[in-house]
């Protein structure tokens, strides 16, 4: 059997999320804003996560019954296909509880584990990213690349926190390095985003630490196909860095400095 087309399938995702969006504007047709907490009080969850997660999932297994699912929300299950898709209902559920923007939708499908078509959807802004492995990245259907930041003391970067109190401590300390070298640092809620962010030339760099696959499977293939560097092979536990290229050796180099691969 021959591979699914990437465009076939961000096809499938666009579709899904298009199904969730038009629900979610229908009064009464989604649950309450009931919360509760995951791997620490800071960690929350909604009932909206599981059932925008609910709906993405029924929506995709209609077109592809034999495909598997990766969702943050527990939806779990192999594939017969050769397909998988991960997914993060809500990415940025403290901003979408507190009604702040930088929260997202984000579906992405592997590929006998490699990511080839990725979607992000900011319903705040109405901004879909998309992208296919090789085919480009794009924002609304116009075509996004990276900013052409050469100097990283005038790099704007972009992160996020972790949930552990104590690694959240580390991660401030890494900062005391990392501030004074750039330009400036922005927390914007969710890494499906910053990605993004990246991606389109509103950060010039980012780095996290303790993420997930469904955090990064699609943002990191739009940033990469809109042209930036990626690194989340060479060190641990979900850490994940990428830059604009001209400063990407420059930054990982301040990384390692303060630390923030270990943080």
């Amino acid at each position: 059997m021959s591979p699914t087309p990437a465009a076939e399938l961000l096809g499938i995702a666009d579709a899904a999320v298009d199904l969730v969006t038009h629900r979610l504007d229908r009064s009464g047709t989604q649950p309450t804003l009931a919360i509760d907490t995951k791997s620490s009080r800071t960690d929350m969850v909604t009932d909206i996560d599981r059932w925008v997660e609910a709906q993405l999932v029924e929506s995709i297994l209609g077109n592809r019954p034999r495909d598997g699912i990766l969702g943050e929300e527990g939806s779990s299950r192999p594939s017969e296909s050769g397909v998988t898709w991960v997914i993060d209902p809500i990415d940025g559920t403290t901003n979408f509880i507190y009604d702040i923007p930088g929260y997202s939708i984000s579906v992405a499908a592997n590929v006998e584990g490699r990511t080839v078509a990725g979607l992000v959807h900011d319903p705040v802004r109405n901004e879909r990213f998309r992208a296919t492995r090789g085919g480009g990245a794009t924002r609304n259907g116009a075509t996004i690349s990276v900013s052409a930041a050469d100097d990283l003391s005038t790099a704007l970067v972009a992160t996020g926190f972790s949930y552990d109190s104590e690694r959240r401590r580390a991660q401030a300390g890494s900062l005391v390095t990392i501030l004074p070298a750039v330009r400036d640092i922005r927390r914007m809620g969710g890494a499906a985003l910053d990605l993004c962010a990246l991606a389109c030339g509103r950060v010039d760099a980012y780095f996290e630490r303790g993420l997930a696959p469904w955090d990064t499977a699609a943002g990191a293939l739009i940033a990469s196909e809109a042209g930036a560097v990626l690194d989340h092979d060479s060190v641990a536990d979900g850490a994940f860095f990428g830059s604009a290229p001209a400063i990407f050796d420059q930054f990982s180099k301040l990384l390692e400095e303060a630390g923030a691969h270990s943080a």
